[in-house]
């Protein structure tokens, strides 16, 4: 174990986020998922608690031997990531696993459990993006040569992510703009973008309603106009519970295992979790959440500026900024700021994948970060022997 910790390197404050959010997981999903117990494991509540602590533990396990590798190996295991990952959402698309009237989830046939193969486009076109954008600067302002590179195999994970899930294909076109916004894309560029994806959805909704696809299109319009227009008595049952949740917590809160809501509250392990912390820690327990994702995201951007190669740079704000966009997503979603989307609060909510696919994210942007220490502390130790030398020159000379 001690050896294991010598062996840890990368942003100290990173991985004190990472347990930080790793106990708040603990302690949330272990209070939210009592109903659940009753309903589906016959009151052992501890199942889910163990459950979540081994996906944890995986994760923290991922992280580790992630930040080991040097980082511009990830470089070339973005190619095939994203190869990989187009087959995997078509074979999701067509013959995936249906739930909650979305295919989403592969199942793996020996070992029966499911996972997100979004996750893996996601983490996939990152690196893809990453690894694009640092081999094309000396053109990125051709539109042709430098940037349809970039934005079509966007297009593509977007495109096949889209029919089951439209928050995480929106969500992670947005960032992907972001992240060629910070690697000097021309603006009028992805302005070009923004209203072609604004068209794509349009159009999307006119074919559905015309062939008479569904495509869940039904269910993106009703969310929508529930938040724009929605009186009170229209309000979405797990909208109001969240409220009630929000509203009960106050300012310190209820304190650890006393939410009331999580009976009541749909999800209130995984897409409305935030609800459920606050209503036991208040909004002190909120800020807290909500500061240690931005703490996440100032971090990385200081690795980022730290960093002299481009491909680790825009590797390690790229993969934090998809983190933090989908925590504050979720966040504005349990406190109404945001149409009902689904997405998951990283790290925190209960799951499998997803918190695998997090930790993989999060344990490549250490591996830059320890790269990045190791070239800082070479540069130091040359620039001290020099001056050791300069020093003794200028003794032997006096």
């Amino acid at each position: 174990m001690i050896g294991l910790l010598y062996r840890t390197k990368g942003d100290k404050v990173i991985w004190t986020i990472v347990f930080f959010l790793s106990l708040v997981s603990l302690l949330a999903v272990y209070s939210a998922t009592g109903s659940l117990a009753y309903r589906e494991r016959g009151g052992h509540t501890e199942y889910y608690l163990l459950k979540q602590l081994t996906v944890l533990v995986m994760g923290l396990l991922i992280i580790y031997f992630a930040h080991r590798v040097n980082y511009t190996i990830y470089s070339r295991v973005a190619q095939i990531g994203f190869l990989i990952s187009i087959p995997l959402l078509m074979y999701t698309l067509a013959f995936g696993s249906h739930i909650n009237d979305a295919s989403r989830w592969i199942r793996l046939p020996i070992i029966n459990l499911t996972f997100q193969t979004s996750d893996v486009a996601k983490l996939a076109i990152f690196m893809y993006v990453s690894r694009q954008l640092s081999r094309r600067q000396h053109m990125i302002n051709d539109f042709k040569k430098g940037f349809l590179p970039i934005i079509i195999p966007v297009g593509i994970i977007c495109i096949l992510i889209m029919p089951a899930n439209m928050s995480t294909a929106l969500l992670l076109g947005a960032s992907c703009m972001l992240l060629c916004f910070i690697g000097r894309v021309p603006v009028r560029f992805l302005a070009s973008m923004v209203a072609a994806g604004a068209v794509l959805v349009m159009l999307l909704f006119f074919v559905a309603k015309i062939t008479g696809m569904e495509m869940r299109t039904k269910t993106w319009e009703k969310r929508i106009d529930n938040f724009m227009h929605g009186d009170h008595t229209e309000t979405p049952y797990q909208v109001q519970q969240a409220n009630i949740a929000i509203a009960g917590g106050g300012i310190i809160g209820k304190g650890p295992g006393n939410s009331t809501q999580r009976n009541f509250l749909p999800h209130a392990y995984s897409d409305y979790i935030y609800a459920t912390i606050i209503e036991e820690y208040g909004m002190f327990g909120a800020f807290l959440i909500l500061a240690a994702y931005m703490i996440l995201l100032l971090r990385s951007i200081r690795i980022y500026k730290r960093c002299p190669y481009a491909f680790g740079a825009f590797l390690a704000v790229g993969l934090s900024v998809t983190l933090v966009i989908q925590a504050l997503t979720n966040m504005a979603v349990n406190v109404q700021l945001f149409p009902v989307t689904g997405v998951t609060l990283p790290l925190v909510s209960m799951g499998g994948s997803s918190v695998l696919f997090t930790s993989m994210a999060i344990g490549i942007i250490l591996s830059v970060s320890r790269n990045v220490e190791e070239m800082e502390g070479k540069q130091a130790e040359k620039e001290r022997l020099e001056k050791v030398m300069a020093n003794a020159e200028n003794a032997a000379v006096a």
